[in-house]
Order: C-alpha cells, then structure tokens, then sequence
C-alpha cells in the first residue's frame, strides 16, 4: 500500500495504530512504518500509536490524541480547567484522568500525563463532537474534583489564591448541586475538607 492510499483511508484517525491498517490493508507491510518516519510522513507518539505528519493540531485534536493514547481515559485536571476559563495560565501538558496506573508519555507534538483513580471515579465527563470523532472532557465539576482529589497540597485559601481561581467564571459554570453529588461518590473525607475550603474561598 501506497502512503498516499493510507492516509486518505485514514483521514479521520488522529492517532492509529498497526491494527487499524489491517482493517484497511490487511496484508500491510509493518517495516514501512519505518520507512515512512524516516520520510517525515508520520510521527510515532508511543510504542504502536502513529499520526500523520502534516495533521493541524488544535486543542481538541490532542483531546482527542489523549483519549486513544492510553484508555480509558478522559481529559481533566488543569487542562481541563485551563480550558473553562477556571485557571489563567496556559497549560503545556495534556493532563488526563485513568483507571489505569498513572503514566505519562513524551511525544514529538505535547506531553501527556494520566493520573490514576478507582474504576468508580471515572465519570463525570462530556462526549464532545470533533469532525467525525468524539472525545471525552471532564464536566466542569469533575475537574475540579479530580483535581482537589490528586492534589492534597491544594489545602488552604494561600494554596487557591495562587493558583489564581476565576471565581467569576466558577460561578457561571459549576453547578454546587452537582459537585457535592459527585464528591459523594469519592467517598473521601480530606477531598470534603479542601472542596469546603475552596468554597470559602470563591465565596469571600
């Protein structure tokens, strides 16, 4: 199979990999893969994961990128927030959530991070619509929750203030309804204690 054959039968995979050309070309030649790095026509993100060179990256297309690269997973923590407005400064590293253990890969096109959790805490997020594809992004809530669930230092009003919160932009999005539900099911008393404290916070 021809570079050009493939990449139009796969023009709608962000990330794929080995198993996805053999549902297209079943008789594929592994080695050319090599080949074909080497040409600068693909790029190899991890062990098996592949994109095409010349993809336009978006924020959402990395979304996307997170979700394949290591399942399941969704995208939350500071990205996520970062993405709502609830963080001000930018966010270099597509950071995820897993039920898997916790990793985090190098990539010629940004670094991914996956933070582990419990099966049980992997909701909370939205399937957003990209072209064809879907990708999976914490609620506003679940970030936040994820966040003050891996992140214990995150304890105090000091903590919060300098991590610059956008109480504005909390009070347009986060439903309080919401978020105490949600933190139910963590079943984590500390978690209680630092969402009580963020709220004291936002609300001075």
């Amino acid at each position: 199979m021809r570079f050009q054959e493939l990449e139009n039968k796969l023009q709608n995979h962000p990330i794929f990999t080995v198993q996805d050309i053999r549902k297209v070309a079943p008789d594929f030649y592994r080695p050319r893969l090599s080949e074909w790095q080497e040409k600068g026509y693909i790029k190899k993100l991890r062990r098996g994961y592949y994109m095409f060179a010349d993809i336009r990256l978006t924020e959402e297309r990395l979304f996307l990128i997170a979700n394949r690269l290591y399942a399941p997973s969704y995208v939350s923590l500071e990205m996520a927030l970062s993405w709502y407005g609830l963080i001000p400064e930018s966010v270099y590293t597509v950071t995820s959530v897993t039920s898997k253990k916790t990793k985090s890969f190098a990539t010629p096109i940004a670094h991914f991070s996956y933070r582990s959790v419990k099966p049980e805490l992997l909701f909370g997020y939205h399937l957003h619509s990209y072209g064809e594809q879907k990708y999976k992004l914490a609620e506003v809530e679940k970030a936040v929750l994820d966040y003050l669930y891996l992140q214990p230092k995150m304890s105090d009003r000091e903590a919060f203030a300098g991590l610059r919160f956008n109480r504005a932009r909390f009070q347009e999005q986060a439903d309080r309804d919401k978020l105490f539900t949600y933190a139910k099911q963590f079943a984590n008393q500390r978690l209680h204690q630092r969402l009580d404290v963020l709220l004291d916070y936002l609300d001075s």
